[in-house]
């Protein structure tokens, strides 16, 4: 555990994420830090329950004086996206992360995702627990599973489990930012069969290896203008295929549907002949995809490294419709909001790729706001797989949260924000799949809001949290659960 975090401010926040960060809590993998909060509830005497999904549902009784409060929920999850730089050997199931504190006031991972996103969330909700300082009502807070890859907690939660009627989801990124609208999703699953074949003679085995892009969350970063690359490398295997003769043998891309992809590999081969040619072409290529994104993307970086030859290739019509689907599947950004300004309404990620067993497989997130348009999308979705006589399964889908301007906690939180800072909070919804959307369909009658410390690039091994965010994060918690409405 890195024991200089917990001289950090506030001291019990950071010593809670720095006992975090030592436990390994990737999506799906929440075993052992479930088993260490449990522990921690015995050693503190703080009440708990585990339902039947496997969050945990924590309860501090009221302060004396403040029994008549509105009862609260503070809530976050405790898994996080699993995400390494290629030179970086690491184990998520099994090695800590290792937190950097660097002297710019950020605090970073070595090499990989931090966790911040929502390890900061969890920690504080737990400093609040043992805290016997702060004034407050009566507390709950629930501690969900498997937030980054499905929601599996906020799915699974039941009605009538949770008692309070505010719930603060401390799962926003900006400091200063009250959230109060998320955008819902839906998940695509595209499969396309392929046919092998020998591989051709006089051919020669090559890796063509795209690497060096920032990835992201394919929510909050979707508009950035970053790269994607799979979709890069689909445009480069379009081209080579056709003018050099390559033969896809392999392609894999991505890992996470809810990460923009960072890196894309191709095992192919071409005729000898033709090999210079290919170097060279490719060597331009990366010249000018590097120029086109020279702003968003500067570390972007292609190679073509030698490789085996493999016994066989895929067909080359099926490399050929494999090739063209990616390439012709939307990704990015596809509106923008209306109603608020910079706000993404709809928009597709194209997270995952990669040929398996004569089969390639395509994974995609989308998100919207609106639920007609994110219908709309799906229907583009499964008409270019029509085309292809691909196979594609919509699933996974989530409601959106729809904004309540008139909420009492967020006229109580934007009060106190301007009392303590002297400005007023921004209020904005997220283009995220915040739990808080499937939260209101079960408890429909919580009043909900959203908020954080500063992180940024959540979701690709460049993520940090800003040190000073998160006390003003803390002492803002702390000041708004003083405030709590009285209960009527």
């Amino acid at each position: 555990m890195n024991k200089e975090l917990s001289k950090l401010y506030p001291s019990p926040l950071w010593e809670n994420f720095a006992r975090i960060c030592s436990i390994p809590h990737p999506s799906k993998h929440e075993a052992q830090i479930i088993e260490w909060l449990k522990k921690w509830a015995i050693d503190h005497k703080v009440d708990y329950v585990i339902d039947k999904t496997g969050n945990m549902i924590f309860r501090k009784p009221a302060t004396r004086g403040m029994e008549n409060r509105m009862p609260v929920i503070l809530q976050g999850h405790i898994d996080m996206v699993p995400q390494a730089n290629s030179d970086k050997k690491h184990d998520f199931t099994k090695d800590p992360i290792e937190p950097i504190i660097g002297q710019d006031g950020w605090i970073r991972a070595n090499g990989t995702t931090l966790g911040a996103d929502n390890g900061i969330g969890c920690a504080a909700a737990m400093a609040v627990l043992t805290d016997t300082q702060i004034a407050h009502g009566p507390i709950e807070v629930l501690v969900t599973i498997d937030e980054e890859t499905g929601m599996t907690g906020a799915f699974g939660l039941e009605k009538g489990i949770i008692k309070g009627d505010i719930l603060m989801n401390l799962d926003s990124e900006d400091e200063g930012e009250l959230y109060v609208g998320c955008a819902g999703g839906l998940d695509a699953s595209l499969e396309l069969d392929y046919q092998l074949e020998a591989t051709p003679k006089q051919m020669k085995g090559l890796q063509i290896v795209l690497t060096g892009l920032r990835g992201g969350h394919s929510g909050m970063d979707i508009n950035l203008g970053r790269g994607n690359a799979n979709k890069l490398m689909a445009r480069l295997l379009k081209k080579v295929m056709s003018q050099f003769g390559v033969r896809l043998a392999t392609l894999e891309g991505g890992n996470m549907r809810n990460a923009i992809p960072r890196e894309a590999v191709a095992t192919a081969v071409v005729p000898e002949n033709k090999y210079t040619q290919l170097m060279e072409y490719v060597k331009t290529f990366t010249q000018t995809i590097q120029k086109e994104l020279s702003v968003t993307e500067p570390g972007l970086v292609v190679k073509v490294l030698d490789a085996p030859l493999p016994e066989k290739v895929i067909a080359q019509k099926d490399a050929v419709t494999c090739v063209n689907v990616i390439f012709a599947l939307p990704n990015g950004a596809m509106r923008m909001s209306d109603s608020m300004p910079d706000l993404v309404e709809t928009s597709n990620n194209l997270a995952i790729v990669k040929t398996e067993n004569g089969t390639l497989k395509i994974y995609c997130l989308m998100r919207s706001s609106v639920d007609s348009a994110k219908e709309a999308l799906s229907d583009k979705m499964s008409a270019i797989a029509e085309l292809a006589s691909a196979r594609i399964k919509l699933s996974g889908g989530y409601p959106g949260w729809k904004p309540n301007i008139e909420s009492p906690i967020l006229k109580t939180m934007k009060k106190v924000y301007a009392d303590k800072y002297g400005k007023e909070p921004a209020i904005k919804a997220i283009h995220a799949g915040l739990e808080c959307g499937l939260f209101g369909a079960t408890y429909p009658h919580w009043d909900m809001i959203s908020f954080g410390p500063t992180i940024r690039h959540p979701h690709s091994p460049d993520e940090k949290v800003n040190i000073e965010s998160v006390g003003k994060f803390w002492d803002f918690l702390v000041e708004t659960l003083k405030n709590i409405p009285v209960k009527k």
